[in-house]
């Protein structure tokens, strides 16, 4: 039995950047609140700690320009950011395993390669062009689309391998952290129009632009801050139970249940990532249409790594720090220094099956792997770090996975427009569900805020327009 119970207008259930956002605008409304977390800490998939003496950014972290809602935040919060290290060539590595230094955003392929990939990525620009990241069901080609494998589709572009491999990754091991097989060509269109275009997407000086001096975490730390004793950690939610006025079973609300204290309120938002849905026990059930939608739904997979150097040891080599390669088992890596930080830090990515293949291994042969990867990128200094950390977000109870949760095939055209519809007074929000933003914080944020200002309109109605 729960030790003490409160009273509040809306319980938020997750105190991530949606949760978050969410409670401020709620606040800000007038309307009161309690933000219910499962973890010790408030950020959900934003985590900035210090290992072995090292900050690392072990979530979240960057904003690119398209980003209104996260830069609105970061402003309003009083944060400063700075521009992502870019200086110097970038660096692929072809099938042959040979390392080819370049600067501007086409990978250096042959002639023919590189027409392939130009006229294939106008044809995808085109086809995002046409899709509204917040309806993609809705396009005309959504049930044909959803049906064919983002692989699939590129073989029937052409049969150039390094073409579709270097295509592929931006939507594949790069953001969805699934193998191109296990989605579709639209969840792929949605992924980049959520980013304002295919070419963004794969434009890493776009999409990875700027961070937050001392952590992007501070967002969701000083959002918590203004909501003080309303956000109470360590508490995961067992329950929901809830009525909804409109069935006619009186005024309708919300129980929210966990192990330490009970809430009553009005409205709940469930403001964590859509995969651990089923860790609540609803009362009534949800209905069978949120049943069958939350199984469609699974979280990618992606080791996000961090190698501290004594310093930046690639810019004495002319090298900004960026690397792609499709045929490497880190398949990107940026660097990743702090701001004002003597030491140099690199971070690389290492997705989907080449992560599930490294977690077999011992963690002395992973690190051994992944550091031999990087140093075909940036020579054998790359295989010494001071501080080598490996965020794995599959191990965490409350995430399951990296970076967001996406559709199995045929699930984003069949579901996605029942992905935020509020069931009674229960509303979601996170970045999962996010159009322009999917995945990323500003995604989240623009959830946050979409779900408080149904439930202000709500509560206004209820009250005859004076709430």
């Amino acid at each position: 039995m729960s030790e003490h119970e409160i009273s509040r207008d809306v319980v938020i259930i997750g105190a991530g950047a949606a949760g978050l956002t969410a409670a401020n605008e709620l606040r800000r409304a007038g309307l009161s609140v309690a933000v219910l977390e499962a973890r010790d800490r408030v950020g959900g998939r934003l985590w900035t700690d210090v290992i072995d003496g090292a900050m690392l950014e072990l979530g979240g972290q960057w904003i690119s320009p398209d980003q209104d809602a996260l830069k609105q935040t970061v402003e309003e919060l009083g944060l400063e950011t700075f521009s992502r290290y870019r200086e110097g060539d970038s660096v692929y590595v072809g099938p042959d395993g040979v390392v080819h230094r370049f600067t501007g955003e086409m990978f250096p392929v042959s002639p023919a390669t590189e027409k392939i990939i130009a006229d294939v990525t106008e044809r995808l620009d085109a086809m995002v062009a046409e899709i509204d990241p917040d309806r993609p069901w809705e396009h005309p080609n959504a049930a044909e689309w959803d049906s064919i494998t983002w692989d699939a589709w590129l073989r029937t572009q052409t049969d150039d391998d390094e073409a579709i491999r270097n295509l592929a990754f931006a939507t594949g091991s790069a953001m969805l952290t699934k193998p191109t097989h296990a989605f579709s060509l639209l969840q792929s269109l949605l992924m980049a129009a959520s980013a304002g275009s295919y070419s963004n997407l794969v434009d890493a000086d776009f999409i990875l632009d700027k961070r937050v001096v001392g952590g992007l975490q501070q967002v969701p730390l000083l959002l918590a801050e203004r909501l003080g004793h309303d956000v109470l950690l360590g508490q995961p939610v067992r329950s929901l139970e809830w009525s909804d006025p409109s069935s006619g079973s009186g005024t309708g609300g919300v129980v929210a249940v966990t192990d330490r204290t009970t809430v009553r309120a009005r409205f709940a938002i469930l403001a964590h990532a859509p995969v651990l849905y089923n860790r609540i026990s609803f009362v009534p059930p949800l209905p069978r249409r949120q049943h069958q939608l939350h199984q469609h739904l699974s979280m990618g997979f992606v080791i996000k790594v961090h190698a501290v150097y004594d310093r930046p040891f690639w810019r004495e080599q002319g090298l900004s720090g960026t690397a792609f390669s499709p045929y490497e088992l880190s398949h990107e890596a940026y660097d990743n220094t702090n701001h004002g930080d003597e030491r140099g830090t690199l971070v690389g990515f290492v997705s989907d099956r080449n992560a599930d293949d490294l977690f077999a291994l011992s963690a002395e042969e992973r690190k051994e792997r992944i550091l031999e990867s990087l140093s075909h990128y940036y020579g054998p200094e790359a295989k010494n770090p001071v501080v080598y950390y490996e965020s794995d977000w599959g191990t965490e109870e409350w995430t399951r996975g990296a970076y967001a949760a996406s559709f199995d095939m045929g699930g984003l055209h069949r579901y996605g427009a029942d992905l935020r519809s509020a069931v009674g007074p229960i509303h979601f929000a996170c970045s999962d569900m996010a159009g322009a933003g999917y995945q990323h914080v500003d995604g989240a944020i623009r959830m946050g805020r979409l779900a408080a200002s149904q439930i202000v309109e709500k509560a206004r109605a209820a009250a005859g327009g004076d709430a």
